[in-house]
This record gives structure tokens, sequence and C-alpha cells, in this order.
């Protein structure tokens, strides 16, 4: 099957579900592109090129490289790091989905191919009147910036002693965090989300399966994915929806916003993910408190583990 803007080959279509498997393919396509970014960005830096922000490497044109690629190893290792990159994110204009050509607001004058469905902070949604799937494009912020993580602050003594050990504020992230928080959605079994590329202006395209809104009041808290841990009050605060602790290929990510509006009932009824904000989780913040390290431990084990080590009878 073929994306109907983009004649790539795709696996979604509508609210249909794929068949068994697709999950995990889907989840290898967003991997191998995440491998080959980090590729890129460590070629980059042994020449001497910054990384952060990423959005020029993100946006990097295959043929920068012409002249240099044959000065050296480390060039020629750059100049096929760059290629290998694109091959998992071709560049896509904004005019294959319909929307007018050098404009000021091309999204804003809408597409006779889309239907806007939402707009948030970090995306603009809309819904293709070809077969009903979500295509969601996710906008260029200021300083290179794109989508949100976290920054995660240790508190001090002066805070107070109710005060927690870390504090996460939201703030804006990088393409490197866009292209992970897409492939927690499919690691938490969230809907079926394809990356389909990335406009000249930096817009990155995601396409997603079609599924029924939940309304907006609902509390969603004992529906969330059981592989999702609760954070106690007395490690970490953030001032958003649902915190949460995963672990995934045995690394720790705190998300958080898997509110209502961010869950969805597929065709067949099971409730998903759709989107949320995601950082991974500061590790190295969280060694400097004991309390915390050995919790981190014990639910890197036992999800149900709890805020303290339970001792047994003989041992009291």
């Amino acid at each position: 099957m073929q994306d109907p803007f983009t004649g790539q080959a795709t696996v979604l279509y509508g609210g249909r579900q794929p068949g068994p498997g697709v999950q995990a393919s889907l989840q290898h396509d967003h991997q191998r592109r995440l491998e080959a970014f980090t590729r890129f960005r460590t070629a980059a830096q042994k020449v001497g090129i910054g990384t952060d922000p990423d959005d020029d490497l993100f946006l990097w044109e295959d043929d920068q490289l012409s002249l240099l690629a044959g000065a050296d190893a480390l060039w020629a290792e750059l100049a096929a790091a760059a290629a290998a990159f694109r091959t998992t994110l071709p560049l896509v204009p904004l005019e294959w989905f319909g929307f007018p050509a050098d404009h000021e607001d091309p999204m804003g004058e809408g597409s006779p191919r889309l239907h806007r469905i939402g707009s948030g902070v970090e995306a603009s949604a809309f819904q293709s009147v070809h077969d009903g799937s979500i295509y969601k494009f996710y906008l260029p912020r200021e300083e290179g910036r794109i989508g949100g993580t976290f920054a995660f602050v240790a508190t001090c003594s002066a805070d107070g002693l109710d005060r927690p050990a870390l504090h996460a504020e939201a703030c804006l992230g990088s393409y490197q965090d866009l292209l992970e928080k897409l492939a927690l959605i499919l690691a938490l079994d969230g809907m079926p989300t394809e990356v389909l590329g990335v406009t000249p202006e930096g817009v990155v395209v995601a396409k997603q399966l079609l599924g029924e809104r939940l309304p907006e009041s609902t509390d969603v808290s004992s529906l969330l994915p059981t592989v999702l841990i609760p954070i106690p009050a007395r490690f970490l605060r953030a001032h958003r929806d649902h915190p949460r602790l995963v672990f995934v290929a045995g690394k720790p990510w705190f998300i958080a916003d898997t509110h209502a509006k961010n869950l969805v009932r597929d065709s067949e009824g099971q409730l998903r993910v759709i989107d949320l904000l995601a950082s991974a989780f500061p590790t190295s913040l969280a060694d400097a408190d004991p309390l915390m390290r050995d919790w981190l431990n014990r639910v890197s084990i036992d999800p149900k583990a709890g805020l303290l080590h339970e001792a047994n009878d003989d041992e009291l």
C-alpha cells in the first residue's frame, strides 16, 4: 500500500488496525532512524560541527559534502552517515499534502486533501479525506527547537523540608527528542505511527491511525498502561498530568501528559496513547539520593515495588 501524499510504502490506513507484527516493524523503523541520527551526530562532532541545536543536521541536504567527502576518513564518514540518515527521513515538501507553496502560513490556508482537526503547542493535526488517517505536522520553534521535553533540577535544603529530590520543568525540545517520543509511543503499545519525513522548512510529518476520542473530562489515571510506574512525590514533582516512569530496553524514561486528549480507542476498543511529553530520566541526578537510587533499581525489576525496601521477618 502507498501513502496517497508521499507515494511511500505505508501500513496505516484510516482506523484499521494492521496485522500482527506490524507494531514491531514500525518500532524497528523508529529505532533504525534514531540509530542513523546518532551515527550522523557522532560523525559531525568528530569534524567540529555542533549538534545542539540539531536542526541543521536534521535538514542536511545530500550534496552539502560533495567537495569534502574525499578530504579524509572523518569527512567521508560524515558524508556516509548523512546519506544513511536521509534514507530514513526523506524530505517531503508541504505541497505534496495539498498546502499552497510559497505562502507565509501554508497550513493556515488549509488543504483540500486534509481537514484540520486540532492544533496544539507542538503540532497541528489533520485528517485525510482519502481514508481518514491522521497526519501530524510538528512545527519548528525558535532557536532551532521543536516539540517539547523536560529539564530536571535537583533541589536543596533551602527549598524546604517537604521538597522533592527533583523538579521536572517542561521546555522546548530537539529533533532528537521528537524522534525519541514517537518511538516511545509505540513502545507503550500506543497508536501505530509512521514518520513520513521532514519538510525543507523543518516541519516533521508523522502519520497515525484514526481512533475514537475520549470525553475531555475522562479520568484516565486507572486506564494507563500498566508498565507506567507512578513516581513518589518524595522523589519528583512535575506540574503536568500523570507523571510516570517507564523502562524501555532497560533505560528509564520520564513521561507525562497522558491525559484524555492524548488517548483514544482503536477500532477494536483498545485504549491507545497518541501523544505524550517525555525525557530520558536523569539517573545521574537520581544517584545523588540513595533512597531514589535504591527505588529505581527495584522498580526496574518489579514495577510494583514500594517506596521502601521490604525486609523479611528474619532480617528484623
